[in-house]
């Protein structure tokens, strides 16, 4: 692996902004060495260029069915709840004060197992994500070198988070988050997946973190 990719790849291990490893790019050069040539300078969403690649896309997709049965099981508790909630409400006024708090007791305990549940589910999620990042990630700062020191970039900044890397404007052309998609698929010998149908495929091509839809709020007043 040479420096420039130990470089992104620091950057992207640990959150920094492409902009610091540059300046730590250049800390490291050698007393005396001749300064770099002025190259362009381009911005990528990397996360999103990773999950767009067929790679990425089949990668969310096996996610997508992993976590299938608990995200119906959470929908179906959710429902349970809201259930609850609602004849609660309606009765409220008919129901004797034992009654009304056993019902009260039940709900709640509906709601902390629901927001448990939840939280087990988000976790449980957002490491299988983070692990698919780090496993195609290495293979996309290869592309990214590559691609970079074939079309004279001396710069590339990750605009994936905006609090890290605030960029104000860009122009169109400087946003090479395709190019480094079609770079990799290219290299890649993993074929692009196959859309079901009746469908645009607008969840296959969603960044990373939103492969696993999210069930409705769980209510948090008590009635």
């Amino acid at each position: 692996m040479s420096s420039n990719t130990k470089i992104l790849a620091l950057a992207l291990g640990l959150g920094l902004s492409a902009s610091t490893a540059a300046l730590a790019q250049g800390a490291s050069a050698p007393a005396g060495s001749p300064p770099a040539v002025p190259g362009k300078i381009g911005i990528v969403g990397i996360q999103e260029a990773i999950a767009a690649t067929n790679e990425g896309k089949k990668e969310m997709e096996a996610l997508q069915q992993k976590f299938a049965g608990k995200q119906t099981a959470l929908k179906a508790l959710n429902d349970e709840v809201e259930g609850l909630k609602k004849q609660l409400q309606a009765q409220g006024d008919k129901l004797s004060e034992e009654a009304r708090a056993n019902s009260v007791k039940t709900l709640e305990a509906k709601q902390k197992t629901l927001q448990r549940d939840y939280e087990d589910y988000q976790n449980e999620v957002q490491q299988a994500e983070q692990e698919i990042l780090n496993r195609l990630g290495g293979k996309m700062l290869n592309v990214m070198e590559k691609y970079a020191t074939a079309n004279g970039y001396s710069l590339i900044l990750d605009v994936s988070n905006p609090q890290t890397t605030p960029v104000l404007w860009a122009s169109a052309p400087s946003n090479i988050t395709q190019a480094l998609v079609d770079a990799y698929n290219a290299q890649s010998p993993v074929a692009a997946p196959a859309k079901p149908a009746g469908s645009a495929g607008a969840a296959a091509n969603r960044p990373a973190g939103t492969a696993a839809p999210k069930p409705p709020a769980t209510p948090t007043k008590r009635p």
